[in-house]
């Protein structure tokens, strides 16, 4: 027996036996275990009561998306009771169901102002900034100068003479382009997503050719080049981290890569 099959039917047991009874309008009388029997289950999710006394016993193999689907709206799980269900069963997380883009806690942007001169922030799948600190102000952009829609690096790099500060210019658009087009499958292509790849589409070349390509790359870690207006030439270390909780916002954190480096940061931060 695969040892996955006999936690899948570990979890299955657990969440039956938690279910109430009348919630569903079942009798409670003659009940040797508390929960709901098998048959009630299988037939609340719509799926074969044999079928899913085997997933109970570790057998028949892995079941598929829709069944998990429908297990999942039988037990109600939560969003990590069904990741953690569809890992057991298929060694691997559900399909992202796109939904509206979580916002930024107090407490997570108190984790980016404790990032004295290094400047942080949080994105979007697509690149769209929605928090930052002091740092990233002083050495990116001026973010909160910025109207709400423009805070797009997508856009910055693909619009009108967008990208000048980066000496990497190309490479820096090619990576971003490729990181969009892996994160955005994985968070789940929103409308809104979809409106500003058509946009750009329509009005750069350059993005409609380097998003044609079909590059798929991950923004992990790295070292980004900038040329800031007084400062100079800064070169910074770069790291991505997920938000626990939250599939669609990433942190970045951009560490200045040489004492020189940081003195310049730290002198912009000051001013």
């Amino acid at each position: 027996m695969d040892p996955d099959s006999k936690l899948l039917g570990s979890f299955l047991k657990e969440r039956r036996a938690r279910l109430d009874p009348a919630a569903f309008g079942l009798p409670l009388a003659r009940r040797r275990t508390p929960g709901l029997r098998r048959e009630e289950v299988a037939q609340i999710a719509h799926v074969s009561a044999t079928w899913y006394t085997w997933l109970e016993q570790g057998r028949g193999g892995a079941p598929s998306a829709d069944v998990l689907d429908r297990l999942a709206r039988a037990f109600a799980l939560t969003e990590d009771e069904r990741e953690h269900m569809f890992l057991l069963a298929q060694e691997r997380p559900p399909k992202v169901r796109p939904a509206g883009r979580s916002s930024v806690t107090p407490q997570l942007q108190r984790v980016l102002d404790a990032f004295g001169d290094s400047p942080a922030i949080i994105k979007t799948p697509e690149w769209t900034i929605l928090a930052w600190n002091r740092a990233a102000t002083a050495v990116l952009a001026n973010y909160e100068e910025m109207p709400e829609g423009s805070r797009n690096l997508l856009r910055m790099i693909f619009g009108p003479g967008g990208g000048a500060h980066w000496p990497d210019r190309e490479d820096v658009a090619r990576l971003l382009v490729g990181t969009v087009r892996r994160d955005v499958l994985r968070a789940g292509m929103r409308a809104q997503t979809q409106a500003l790849v058509d946009e750009l589409m329509d009005e750069s070349a350059e993005f409609r050719r380097m998003w044609s390509e079909q590059d798929v790359h991950t923004h992990g870690e790295g070292l980004k080049r900038i040329l800031h207006p007084v400062a100079g030439l800064l070169q910074l270390e770069y790291s991505t981290f997920a938000v626990d909780g939250h599939a669609d916002l990433a942190l970045v954190v951009f560490n200045p890569a040489t004492p020189e480096d940081r003195a310049k940061v730290r002198k912009l931060v000051s001013g």
